[in-house]
């Protein structure tokens, strides 16, 4: 719970170093749709991690990869969920045959099935 609402501070902080003013608490609560109370607990580590929908939304201020900051948040994307409990045994064990190769390896499989190759995908 402290590393999502850390790493969100940090990246807000940094953010705002670059551009002042611009990435203040204040600022990316009202952009976020959310209380800067709320947010400065969050950053914190004094309130858990938002829903998807308010994460998705700081991930897009604070320019992160959505999925990458749910995960940070203990959360999956529902259309992931969606995805993966309309075919769960099958992609349970592609999940667990993948959780041992290298990103590489991932990568390149992941281009071959979105180019249209899945027979290169080995």
């Amino acid at each position: 719970m402290t590393g999502f609402g850390e790493h969100l501070r940090v990246k807000r902080l940094s953010l705002n170093g670059q551009k002042p003013g611009h990435y203040s608490l204040r600022r990316v609560s009202r952009e976020a749709g959310i209380n800067p109370s709320y947010l400065s607990l969050i950053e914190n580590g004094k309130q858990a991690p938002p829903g998807e929908e308010t994460t998705v939304r700081l991930a897009g201020i604070l320019r992160e990869d959505p999925d990458a900051l749910l995960a940070l948040g203990g959360k999956v994307a529902s259309d992931l969920q969606k995805i993966i409990t309309s075919r769960p045994t099958i992609l349970a064990n592609l999940l667990r045959a993948l959780e041992s190769q290298p990103d590489e390896a991932i990568l390149r499989i992941t281009e071959d099935l979105q180019s249209g190759h899945p027979e290169n995908a080995q």
